[in-house]
């Protein structure tokens, strides 16, 4: 059971982190300044939550010490960033899709 709720650590720090990001995402409107800081804001959240979870509770995280949890959380972060591409890519692929079929391509 230990090993489940190990393995369910990491996508829900990139749950988290994806929600957060989305979140402020659409407080600043879309900014574009905000866009290009996604990737650092998502790894630095990440490896806050990560530490976070070593410290309030070391048996959900795999890592034997501080630097492991930084690291698995940043990377985690760093995934929100990620998924949050290839489901606007797959949904603009979509898209095109769409418009082709309307002008008869």
């Amino acid at each position: 059971m230990s090993n489940l709720i190990e393995v369910v650590s990491v996508p829900v720090i990139a749950t988290i982190v994806y929600w957060v990001i989305n979140l402020i995402k659409y407080t600043v409107n879309n900014s574009e300044k905000f866009k290009r800081l996604i990737p650092i804001i998502s790894a630095v959240l990440g490896a806050g939550l990560g530490c976070v979870a070593y410290y309030i509770a070391p048996s959900i995280i795999i890592a034997d010490n501080i630097l492991m949890a930084l690291i698995i959380g940043g990377a985690s972060g760093l995934s929100a960033t990620g998924t949050n591409q290839i489901l606007k890519q797959l949904g603009k692929n979509e898209e095109d899709k769409n418009d082709d079929k309307t002008l008869g391509v």
